[in-house]
């Protein structure tokens, strides 16, 4: 930890990364310190294991990964066991960016790091979350909503 704390504003400088969080173990000590160095953090409370983030919190996520992907800087996304949660918001994350379906983004981050288990209701709010960009996008295209 403390080579890490050595090492943190380094790493922040090359990599200009901000901190995107569902459970930052000690957040509450960390969270000053990593705002000390330049990093900003984005919370989002949501049970380990079995928990299904809202709708509106895959919303913020995906929002605060864009806004920093438009500055040219990199978001960490990390739960406990990077399992369920994280994969959960980067597999939104790329639906909103690539318009992929749930099942396309699970594919494309299991490809990449295999563990990665989505239960039937984090799928459930991706595919809703899907349903959304998706409805939006074709208002964007018409001007109105479609009728589906």
């Amino acid at each position: 930890s403390l080579l890490f704390c050595c090492l943190l504003g380094a790493c922040i400088q090359t990599t200009h990364v901000r901190l995107f969080s569902f459970s930052f173990l000690c957040w509450r000590t960390w969270f000053q310190e990593w705002r000390n160095v330049g990093v900003e953090q984005l919370r989002l409370s949501t049970v380990d294991m079995t928990g299904v983030p809202t709708l509106a919190n895959l919303q913020k996520g995906v929002q605060f990964a864009l806004k920093y992907q438009a500055l040219g800087q990199s978001v960490y996304v990390h739960c406990k066991a990077g399992r369920s949660r994280s994969a959960t918001m980067v597999a939104a994350y790329l639906i909103q960016v690539y318009n992929w379906s749930p099942e396309e983004a699970i594919r494309a981050i299991t490809k990449i790091r295999s563990h990665i288990h989505i239960r039937s209701g984090q799928l459930e709010v991706l595919k809703e979350f899907h349903k959304e960009i998706t409805a939006g996008a074709a208002k964007d295209k018409t001007g109105h909503t479609s009728q589906t």
